[in-house]
């Protein structure tokens, strides 16, 4: 286990996460918050002896430098997840193509924009005549 689990934002994410480690067993596990505007510092069990650090100090620009890069990866892991989304969707719209034809034409071709400037041959090394035709014909209107 960490030595510490930072949550982002203030008292009421920090109660929220304690709240989640009570319900799956985790005891005694450090856990603290820091309040974004204020860049307070709430530690579990002592929230009424909040750490203000001072805005110039070290330890407060690595905490910092921690929620910012949490942040970073987040809104990546939730674009990519909404770009996947619209992949799958997009190629859900084509009758006779199911999941695992949209997953192998995803997988082989790596994009979207690929499948669509496949050649119906290079989509038929991946999935079958009628599947490939399906998948030409919607990309091509023809």
């Amino acid at each position: 286990m960490p030595g510490l689990v930072l949550i982002d934002g203030g008292i009421g994410q920090l109660h929220a996460a304690q709240s989640a480690l009570d319900a799956l067993n985790i005891v005694d596990q450090q856990l603290a918050s820091i309040a974004k505007r204020e860049e307070i510092l709430y530690v579990a069990g002592r929230e009424d002896e909040p750490v203000i650090l001072d805005p110039r100090s070290p330890v407060l620009k690595v905490i910092q430098q921690i929620r910012d890069e949490s942040h970073r990866f987040a809104i990546t892991f939730h674009r990519a997840r909404r770009a996947k989304r619209h992949l799958t969707s997009e190629l859900s719209e084509i009758a006779g193509v199911g999941p695992r034809t949209r997953q192998r034409l995803l997988s082989h071709f790596g994009s979207l924009e690929k499948i669509r400037s496949a050649s119906l041959e290079q989509l038929a090394e991946v999935a079958t005549r009628p599947q490939s035709e399906a998948v030409w014909k919607h990309f091509h209107g023809g």
